[in-house]
């Protein structure tokens, strides 16, 4: 049995061709959904990258278009963000409509020189023009990469990496034009890996009136699952600059959630966000054919006071689904099979150790394959076990992920399968694990298991 690398998953965007990697530009405009990307059109590995752009009214439905910022052999265009400039601050505007402007990494791959550049779109983000004054900011550096953009009163914020220092550095303009530098931040949490893509958002903290700020940093190497990964720090941004008022977290305890970073301008509650689902240590080795990378699903944060601080919540934006399977008030010994055969579904439920020692579910199940999510109440664990999920394209690929679950008699799962991924959300987001797994597609089966005694399913459901 092996992975299907032709076969597309159902829920998360994937390039018609070639490369994908790192989301860039996330804005929502004029009813859309603009997701840009970092793409390599001809080739199945990172080379010389474009801004790919796909669009979508729900964050589930996505329609590629055309390549938006097309590389060239001088100039290459890595991470950036985009901004509605309603004001029209930049000037770039015409007839009185303020243009979306993108900020991104020029990469010069003669040189190494990573210095920010700027174009704008008058056209709902369909055709780009550069400024001709690019690069707009520069400080002659080969590890200055991925700047975040938020609009700040009546100008602009920006925060951007330097990457081999571990330093978050903070930026502020007028016009998105001419850049200041205001403050730093950093090194601090994990400095193993080297920084890359920030982020930094209000969140609101759930039940209250009251939000605080987040800084959001991907790191190379070093993450719980191994390689490349995703820390947080909850802190406070004044006039002096952001600073943290708690050690840093992890935002996902799997091994394939990297990157992501808000869409400007979303409509609703607290910031939405999205990344890349893969990790350094083997994007470029996962089965392919005509297409390699796919985005994790969308996640709206929210923060919950714990005993340490505020944990940051992720809530993902799903299908509704249509009800396949139900069970409430059912105790489990052993393996409960259920009447399900699917590659993609949603499970949300609510389960109870009872006297069982591991308990949980068991998805993606055939011959010889199973992806494992299984709860250890005593260690207060939650884990994605792949060992047995299929093809494992790299050592690091067969794994178990373990993230720490808070002390609660109750576990709440929602456990998001497609294709090639599993995305688990226990504790209404509270801890998340995000995993590529390679299953036959023939692999279709779905469990209820308890270990060393019974288990109690509160409720369950199974949507298709």
């Amino acid at each position: 049995m092996s992975f299907d690398p032709t076969v597309r998953p159902r829920d998360h965007f994937t390039p018609r061709r070639g490369w994908l990697n790192d989301p860039n530009g996330l804005v929502h405009h004029d009813g859309e959904y603009h997701l840009f990307f970092q793409h390599h059109p001809h080739d199945l590995v990172h080379g010389p990258i474009s801004w790919g752009h796909a669009v979508s009214a729900d964050l589930v439905d996505w329609t590629e278009l055309p390549t938006a910022l097309v590389a060239s052999d001088d100039e290459h265009m890595w991470s950036g963000s985009v901004v509605h400039d309603a004001t029209n601050s930049s000037g770039l505007g015409s007839d009185g409509v303020g243009p979306l402007v993108a900020l991104y990494t020029s990469f010069d791959p003669t040189t190494l020189r990573q210095a920010q550049s700027l174009a704008h779109s008058s056209d709902r983000g369909r055709t780009w023009l550069p400024h001709p004054d690019n690069p707009v900011l520069d400080i002659g550096s080969t590890s200055f990469r991925d700047p975040k953009v938020h609009r700040d009163g009546d100008g602009w914020t920006m925060v951007i990496v330097r990457a081999d220092d571990r330093v978050v550095d903070l930026y502020r303009s007028p016009d998105l034009l001419g850049w200041t530098h205001h403050s730093s931040f950093g090194p601090e949490g994990s400095v193993e890996g080297v920084w890359e893509c920030p982020d930094l958002v209000r969140v609101p903290v759930e039940g209250t009136d009251e939000a605080a700020d987040v800084l959001l940093v991907s790191v190379s190497a070093g993450a719980p699952a191994g390689g490349s990964g995703m820390q947080y720090f909850v802190g406070e941004l004044t006039d002096a600059g952001f600073r943290s008022t708690q050690p840093a977290r992890w935002c996902d305890h799997g091994a394939d959630c990297y990157a992501a970073i808000s869409y400007a301008d979303a409509p609703g509650t607290g910031p939405v966000v999205q990344g890349w689902m893969s990790n350094w240590l083997y994007a470029d080795t996962i089965p392919a054919a005509d297409f390699r990378g796919s985005m994790t699903l969308a996640r709206r944060l929210v923060l919950r006071p714990d005993a340490d601080g505020l944990a940051l919540l992720q809530r993902p934006v799903v299908r509704p689904g249509t009800v396949a399977c139900e069970l409430a008030g059912t105790d489990v010994d052993g393996e409960q099979v259920l009447p399900v055969a699917a590659r993609t579904c949603r499970v949300v439920a609510e389960l109870e150790a009872g006297s069982a020692q591991r308990f949980g579910l068991r998805v993606r199940v055939g011959a010889g394959e199973r992806t494992t999510v299984v709860v250890d109440p005593a260690a207060r664990t939650i884990a994605v076990d792949r060992t047995e999920a299929g093809t494992s394209p790299h050592p690091a690929f067969a794994a178990v992920h373990t993230a720490p679950l808070p002390r609660r008699d109750v576990v709440r799962l929602e456990v998001v399968v497609d294709v090639a991924s599993v995305e688990v959300f226990a504790d209404d987001g509270e801890v998340v694990l995000t995993d590529q797994v390679l299953p036959d597609p023939g692999s279709t089966g779905l469990t209820v298991f308890a270990e060393g005694g019974t288990a109690h399913v509160r409720s369950l459901t199974v949507l298709e």
